[in-house]
């Protein structure tokens, strides 16, 4: 609908309320106390926007998303304590079951060691006392059954985290030896052959250790979705969190801008009469904005006619401020739309000249250059 507004203006202008210094420093702490909001809305909006940017699964709700798909992420979130009991339970179960892996591999190292052959690899090779100058040339990381046995018996970061790393620093002892030592050596003979009853006994425990990895990798699997889930629960929940707060500080803003409006100073009546004058020089689509900040601040405001009459002495103070603000930003984008416009006209209408004058210019030049048809 294009309406009209008709602003009627009866009124005498109030007389201005100036605050005291006891109301400023009142409103300079509430301005300071929603700067502190907004600061703090901000950190949290940034901290939802980045783990929704970086995030590569859909948000709990995503718009469209089917029933059944919505109902399974608030079961899933509703039984999420549930899930992480069972997470910790599987956790001390997969702790076990690799003690007990620890335990069948610590056997086969015993027996290892236990070798008539398995006195040269059961201490740190000595380099000094056998005058072996290139060991460490030759050899990049040397390894014993000593050494392997302080690791295994670790409870820091140092120990093993798994078998296979037991695995490979048992062949590592073998290999060391067989590289360094000739194959007609007795120490490379005598690793060669406890490497392949190594490698026979560990083919028997592989398979278990085969199923416990797979076992693992699944169970990690798992606890990863639970994480990710409770990510997901834990900002969604922020972002609805953030929203109220949102609302509610843009209530207090507008609360205090027009606790503002009231201390400070009321539109006089003469401003009143500019705004009705220059309401009138809007075009109908900014008169309709026009009228939709009256409705804000009146719900029950209907513009359902052609032309609209306004009492303006009834509108509160910051509906009028708006108006004006409104109105003044309005006019200006017109009026520099309408010199940009003039201005760009005129440029075209001034190339115009210059294009006619040039054609001009050529045409006489060459009536001018043109010669008899007689010749010289």
């Amino acid at each position: 609908m294009d309406a009209k507004i008709r602003l009627d203006v009866q009124g005498s202008s109030p007389k201005e309320n100036k605050p005291n210094m006891s109301e400023v420093g009142s409103l300079n702490e509430l301005v300071g106390e929603i700067f502190v909001q907004v600061d703090q809305l901000e950190q949290k909006l940034n901290e939802v926007e980045q783990f929704y940017s970086n995030s590569n699964t859909k948000h709990l709700n995503p718009k469209g998303a089917s029933s059944t798909k919505d109902k399974d992420k608030e079961t899933s979130t509703v039984n999420f304590k549930k899930r992480q009991q069972e997470a910790a339970r599987r956790e001390a179960a997969a702790a076990k079951r690799m003690q007990e892996l620890k335990r069948q591999f610590g056997t086969i190292l015993r027996q290892m060691t236990q070798h008539k052959w398995a006195g040269p690899f059961m201490q740190p090779v000595d380099v000094v006392g056998l005058g072996l100058h290139d060991y460490y040339e030759v050899i990049e990381k040397p390894m014993d059954f000593s050494t392997i046995k302080s690791k295994m018996e670790a409870k820091d970061e140092t120990g093993y985290k798994n078998v296979r790393e037991m695995c490979a620093d048992v062949r590592l002892v073998f290999k060391n030896a067989m590289k360094y030592n000739k194959e007609k050596d007795d120490v490379h003979v005598m690793a060669k052959s406890l490497l392949d009853k190594f490698e026979t006994k560990w083919l028997q425990l592989l398979p278990k250790v085969d199923e416990e990895e797979k076992r693992r990798k699944e169970e990690e699997a798992e606890m990863q979705l639970d994480m990710q889930l409770a990510q997901e629960v834990a900002h969604a929940k922020m972002a609805k969190d953030l929203s109220i707060e949102l609302e509610k500080v843009e209530r207090n803003l507008e609360e205090l801008k027009d606790s503002v409006l009231q201390k400070c100073r009321k539109i006089s009546t003469e401003e009143k009469k500019q705004l009705g004058s220059a309401i009138t020089k809007l075009s109908p689509e900014d008169i309709n904005k026009a009228l939709d900040i009256i409705a804000q601040a009146n719900p029950t405001f209907q513009a359902a006619d052609d032309t609209v009459e306004v009492d303006i002495d009834a509108q509160s103070e910051s509906t009028l401020w708006k108006l004006k603000f409104f109105v003044k930003d309005t006019l200006q984008a017109q009026m520099k739309s309408c010199q940009s416009t003039g201005g760009n006209d005129n440029n075209q209408n001034k190339r115009k000249r210059e294009t006619a004058s040039d054609v001009a210019a050529k045409s006489s030049s060459q009536k001018k250059s043109k010669k008899p048809l007689g010749g010289q």
